[in-house]
């Protein structure tokens, strides 16, 4: 029986068409033999129908004989189909008598023929006659195209008459031969891989041979994308369907055709798809096929699931290895495994084979083997495939032994640092149903690993299911209940939840160990938007403070000083500092790069630029020494968070988009990829809509936020309305944030909110609202080291002023305005800047005061500085309105004696330190510019050394 289809999917030739090209004037030139071998599935039929399509015309003489798996087969069967389907063809002239001895061969075409001749006494000698027929037969069809599909199952009679053709073809004949190779066909030997005769055409034949390899991942995907009528689909699901079909043609469509909801792409798929019945229908007559020991080693690797040597292929199958190797030779013959594989292993060609053949394994028959596979592994192997072999005991109905490998594999990987392996170890080892004792023991160890280990929500729920047995003593109990609280904290959403699941491990933990209790105070001291008011934070903090003095354990200590630190610096406390550098030295690894990126984002966040790239490198420095993902993730986003303030925009989206994508399991991570894909796509973009989706977005998803994502993304969607002249609208957007901001007092964190929050309600006609919230501001932040809210205090006064006296002109507004710009700039702000400079322009414009339009200007120079194109639009729209316009020049902007805004960020860099290799790695320039950069500001700014930049910048 013929297992290819005759035909894939019309007009999907992905892969082949290079080939294809390739082979037509190949065959035109006659005479000719192509041959086309590939694996069961490769497409060959698909590719001999194009083939055949490009090089014969519609009245060519073209037959098509496919060769068919049978028991018993009759003698030329596929030749006579062939002719007898061309019997309405024009009749081959001057047929030899020879001929007329195709009477019983082809009896529907006797009437065409010329007579029988007399019968001959020697079958040896008929047959003769009758393949000198055949071949006469061809040689009248003149300028003909012979196609002989799956000769592997060709008959021997049929085989004769191709060796004959071979040897001697007619002029006009092109002949293409197709056969099932699982590899590149030597053609010197009898029985060849797919060929049952040698190729040995004279030399005047043009011979093509081809052979048609599995697709590559990529063009996997092209074909899954074709067949779905996308333009393209995801990477990662091109490479898992690579792997379920091997690449194959064939299986990819029957894959594609059976998926539920095929019309769409599987975005996210997880598992594998259905088995096709028609890819079961292959394997198991293929399985038919071998005899019973090649059956028993094909279970074995269909058990064993990974590449094996002969040796794990026998002790499984239960062999000696003179059978094992003759199974598999068989095996290999007809294709069901394919090997030696780099590591000298042997497996099937696809996922779905290994499945197909899987299943055909009797059901009562499956955990014997797999109890032979999980004990030859640990006879075979080394070191031990642990997780492999918990697997292999679970399904042999072994739940003891499958644990305690399992419990194996995860201790292995989290003595490696691999947070994620041993977290997925474990959980599968509570699956298995341990002892009690076990259970216990082991769900402390997923505790510990989880919180760096991007778990899914599993965890958490296992955890929990543990808890729920209350046969934990407080000591773990109550560290299993911190962790947990920790892991919903930074990774499920549920903030307040966590804050109060890491309370009540408290009474447990001081029963046992003042440390852990010190911890899990000085966690829950650390606040957020979405907590607790600070004012409760700062008690729990002193709690912790208080057991300080008792713990005796370093690392304790080490992790409630880090804590300690980080909650400091977040609430903007100024003794912050002096707990960082009470740190200890022994601080490393994974400890470290949690304190340092939580360091880092908290002085960005405060205005504390260069405190913020030192904390941030630092973490960066013990990120790269672990494994772990979920610290990975908390550093990159920290960083792509602290690019956006900055103004290092270039490439940012790019960065922030990945982010988005790659860490959409761990909500506050994704929401600040999410806020900066907004802010950017805003400013740099002006696609409005969009960003205002994203943020929205990222508000939804923030399960704590640590002063960044509500009252950045609130910000950017009040400066929205306001560009579009709905105030009212503007002061709706920011007043869910400032709700936020009043319930916990975390002041410090409004840098970004209250300014356009103060603007909203001016131009909505509510000056006393914005003066309270001025003045709530300045209260919230009074004892508080943040710069930024400072400049922010000083922007709210400048537009206050501004309002108080709008026809004041050079009133003590225009000098509030300097000031806040020039704080900004100190502050390696330069958005919020170019924003005081765009306030103070139009202020001057509304006043009727000399210099507005240059200012603007200033301001609109200072945003094209960090390719912020929607302010710069909007600015220019300003000006208009106003009554100004602007003349554009060709060529480049001249600046004159005043500074560039490229040279002004390479000089502000100068000012704060930075050598000229650092500031070209910050602004992505190389160390030349940088240099030349230097050179002009200093003569620009009349100053003869780097350390007086800073007090001219800005002037």
């Amino acid at each position: 029986m013929n297992t290819e289809p005759s035909s894939s999917a019309p007009g999907l030739l992905t892969g082949r068409s290079a080939l294809l090209d390739g082979m037509c004037p190949e065959l035109d030139r006659r005479p000719a033999v192509a041959v086309i071998t590939g694996e069961a599935g490769a497409g060959k039929s698909r590719f001999v129908q194009e083939l055949l399509r490009r090089t014969t015309t519609p009245d060519a003489v073209t037959l098509v004989a496919r060769c068919q798996e049978a028991d018993t087969p009759f003698p030329f069967a596929p030749l006579v189909e062939a002719l007898n389907r061309f019997r309405s063809g024009p009749l081959p002239v001057d047929l030899p008598p020879v001929a007329g001895a195709l009477h019983a061969l082809l009896p529907d075409l006797a009437h065409r023929l010329p007579p029988a001749p007399p019968p001959l006494r020697d079958p040896r000698a008929e047959h003769h006659r009758v393949l000198r027929a055949l071949n006469a037969y061809t040689a009248a069809l003149g300028k003909a195209v012979l196609v002989v599909e799956d000769l592997q199952w060709a008959d021997a009679s049929t085989c004769a008459f191709l060796r004959t053709v071979v040897a001697d073809p007619p002029p006009g004949l092109g002949l293409v031969l197709t056969a099932r190779s699982p590899a590149t066909p030597h053609t010197d030997t009898e029985g060849s891989d797919g060929l049952p005769f040698p190729l040995r055409p004279p030399a005047h034949v043009t011979v093509a041979e081809h052979h048609l390899a599995p697709l590559s991942a990529a063009e996997t995907g092209e074909l899954a994308a074709g067949l779905l009528g996308v333009q393209a689909v995801p990477e990662e699901f091109a490479d898992r369907l690579h792997r379920w079909t091997g690449g194959l043609p064939y299986v990819v469509e029957e894959v594609m055709r059976g998926w539920p909801g095929s019309t769409q792409c599987p975005d996210g798929v997880v598992g594998e798809p259905p088995l096709p019945a028609s890819v079961r229908r292959v394997v198991v007559e293929r399985l038919r096929g071998l005899p019973p020991a090649a059956r028993q080693v094909v279970a074995a690797a269909a058990v064993l699931g990974e590449p094996a040597p002969v040796e794990l292929l026998r002790s499984v199958a239960g062999l000696g290895e003179p059978e094992t190797r003759r199974a598999l030779a068989a095996a290999l013959r007809e294709g069901v495994l394919h090997g030696p594989f780099h590591d000298g292993g042997y497996a099937f060609p696809y996922g779905l084979a290994r499945r197909a053949a899987y299943e055909a394994v009797a059901e009562p028959e499956r955990p014997v083997l797999h109890l032979r596979a999980a004990r030859s592994l640990a006879r075979h192997t080394s070191p031990y495939p642990l997780a492999g072999m918990g697997g292999h005991y679970r399904r042999a109905g072994r739940p003891v032994q499958a644990a305690r490998c399992l419990e194996a594999a995860a201790d292995r990987a989290a003595g490696l640092g691999d947070a994620g392996t041993a977290a997925a170890h474990y959980l599968d080892a509570l699956r298995d149903g341990p002892s009690p004792e076990a259970r216990d023991r082991i769900a402390l160890k997923l505790a510990r690993v989880a919180p760096n280990a991007r778990p899914g929500p599993q965890v958490p729920a296992a955890l929990r299911q543990v808890l729920g047995r209350h046969s934990l003593g407080p000591g773990p109990s109550g560290e299993i209940r911190l962790l947990l609280g920790l892991l919903l904290r930074n990774q499920s959403g549920s903030g307040l939840e966590a804050l109060e699941e890491i309370a009540r491990a408290v009474p447990d933990l001081l029963v046992v160990s003042t440390g852990q209790a010190a911890r899990a105070l000085a966690i829950t001291a650390i606040p957020s938007l979405k907590g607790w008011p600070v004012g409760e934070h700062r008690r729990l903090l002193a709690e912790a403070e208080r057991l300080l003095p008792g713990v005796e354990e370093e690392d304790l200590r080490s992790a409630v000083l880090a804590n300690r630190a980080t909650a400091l610096a977040l609430m903007g406390d100024p003794t912050a500092w002096e707990a960082v550098a009470d740190l200890p030295d022994t601080l490393t690894g994974e400890a470290a790069a949690r304190v340092y990126a939580n360091l880092a984002g908290a002085a960005n966040s405060l205005g504390h630029p260069r405190r913020a790239r030192a904390f941030q490198a630092r973490a960066w420095q013990a990120v790269r020494t672990n494994h772990a993902p979920y610290l990975e993730a908390f550093v990159e986003t920290t960083d792509v968070v602290a690019a956006f303030t900055r103004g290092r925009w270039q490439g940012l989206l790019g960065r922030a988009e990945r982010a988005e994508t790659q860490y959409q399991d761990v909500p506050d991570f994704h929401a600040e990829a999410l806020l900066v894909c907004g802010l950017l796509r805003l400013h740099t973009k002006g696609q409005t809509d969009v960003a205002r989706r994203l943020l929205e977005r990222a508000v939804r998803t923030t399960a704590l936020d640590t002063g960044v994502v509500l009252t950045a993304a609130a910000a950017a969607v009040a400066r929205v309305h306001l560009a579009a002249g709905r105030p009212s609208r503007a002061v709706q957007a920011v007043e869910e944030a400032l709700r936020h901001v009043r319930r916990t007092g975390a002041w410090v964190w409004a840098t970004a909110l209250v300014p356009p929050a103060v603007e909203a309600l001016i131009r909505d006609g509510r000056p006393g609202e914005a003066h309270r919230l001025g003045a709530e501001l300045a209260a919230g932040i009074a004892d508080r080291d943040a710069p930024a809210a400072r400049a922010a205090l000083l922007t709210c006064r400048a537009l206050l002023t501004a309002t108080d006296a709008p026809q004041s002109g050079q009133a003590p507004s225009d000098a509030l305005y300097a000031s806040a710009a020039d704080e900004w700039t100190r502050l390696d702000r330069p958005y919020e800047a170019a924003y005081v400079k765009e306030a103070r322009g139009l202020h001057l414009l509304a006043s009727g005061v000399p210099g507005g339009r240059t200012v603007l200007h200033e301001a609109i120079a200072a945003y094209q500085g960090i390719d912020a194109v929607w302010d710069v639009l909007r600015c220019q729209r300003e000006l208009r309105e106003h009554g100004q316009t602007t003349v554009r020049r060709p060529g480049a902007l001249g600046y004159g004696d005043h500074l560039s805004p490229r040279e002004r960020a390479v000089a502000h860099l100068a000012s704060l330190g930075l050598s000229n290799r650092e500031i070209a790695r910050e602004l992505v320039l190389s160390h030349r510019t940088v240099e030349h950069h230097v050179a002009r500001a200093l003569r620009k700014l009349g100053v003869s050394s780097r350390t007086e930049i800073g007090s001219h910048l800005g002037r």
